[in-house]
């Protein structure tokens, strides 16, 4: 259950202030750039969404967004179809606590379902404890190469 008065929703291009506002606040390896984020990777998120290669979530408390999600579908030949991967969660820090997250992964796993996605995998070192209580366990560790 989230915090009465929050409705999850899928983004839209007028929710940039606020994704921006948030991911600004839960980034910790890397610094948004905000025309990049106008100009190049909000616009390819949305359409990556509407496509139904992504799952983009927004939580709207009090008419405004305090919360996203973004889940990135991948074809696979290992599981057999495709994986949905969990890279992005944050939530406003006053609604932190109180099922707003935990609505925003539920209803991703929800869109995984109705998608016949082979399952849903998140990269974290930060949230691993948050995970499990939603029923995720742990299977590998997760590696990265930065290519700049």
């Amino acid at each position: 259950m989230s915090a009465p008065g929050t409705t999850i929703r899928a983004a839209v291009p007028a929710d940039s202030a606020d994704v921006y506002r948030l991911l600004a606040g839960f980034v910790t390896s890397h610094r948004p750039d905000r025309a990049v984020f106008d100009g190049t990777t909000f616009p390819l998120v949305i359409a990556a969404a509407a496509d139904g290669q992504a799952e983009f979530l927004v939580a709207e408390h009090g008419g405004r967004v305090a919360g996203y999600v973004l889940a990135v579908r991948m074809p696979t030949l290992f599981a057999g179809g495709t994986v949905l991967e969990l890279l992005e969660l944050t939530v406003d820090v006053p609604l932190r606590g109180r099922g707003t997250g935990s609505a925003l992964v539920r209803a991703v796993q929800t869109r995984a379902r109705k998608a016949h996605d082979v399952e849903v995998t998140v990269p974290t070192r930060r949230a691993a404890v948050f995970y499990r209580g939603l029923g995720f366990h742990e299977t590998a560790a997760y590696l990265k190469w930065p290519t700049g």
